[in-house]
């Protein structure tokens, strides 16, 4: 990685001696491999354990996750939020654990529409939720810096499963506590 990240710089028409270069093939593996390191992560591990018994069969929202992604058309990056929801029957996630699903997916290269489904299938599969809902909210700056250039644009994206599909109250209800 470090030598492609050298070959994309000289390729701009850069000097890899240039003060401010030496070093940053070396340093733009390391940030990439971090941005992208939901590759080296299972869900197992992720989970570690976390799913406890419950009585509870009232919706669990975790709203406001942070999520950074890699979009995998223009590798450029897209940042948001992200709000989950879901109804346990007998099996609740870990509080962090649900955060953590969330990264594992956005630190891919990605579409913000099929990270969305990633996790909201997921969480169902993890829980055997009666319902799961997530709702993306992101800015990409493949669209910001590039091609239209619109600074303010936010595109949302939502997977309604189970309950959350069948049932327009559930649906409302999670849609105004997450508001």
């Amino acid at each position: 990685m470090k030598d492609a990240f050298s070959h994309i710089i000289e390729a701009v028409g850069e000097d890899l001696t240039r003060n401010g270069l030496v070093g940053t093939p070396e340093r733009a593996a390391k940030a990439f491999r971090f941005l992208t390191r939901g590759y080296e992560q299972t869900l197992d591990e992720v989970i570690n354990g976390a799913l406890f018994d419950s009585d509870s069969n009232e919706m669990v929202i975790v709203k406001d996750i942070e999520l950074y992604s890699l979009c995998e058309h223009h590798l450029l990056p897209f940042i948001g939020k992200c709000h989950v929801a879901y109804i346990p029957t007998g099996k609740v996630l870990g509080l962090s654990k649900v955060a953590r699903v969330v990264d594992m997916y956005a630190r891919r290269l990605q579409i913000q529409e099929n990270l969305t489904t990633q996790i909201a299938n997921t969480i169902r599969d993890v829980t055997g939720a009666s319902g799961v809902a997530v709702i993306i909210e992101a800015k990409h700056l493949c669209m910001m810096m590039r091609g239209v250039e619109k600074q303010n644009s936010l595109m949302k994206t939502s997977a309604m499963l189970g309950d959350f599909r069948k049932r327009d109250a559930t649906r409302l209800e999670f849609l105004s506590l997450i508001q």
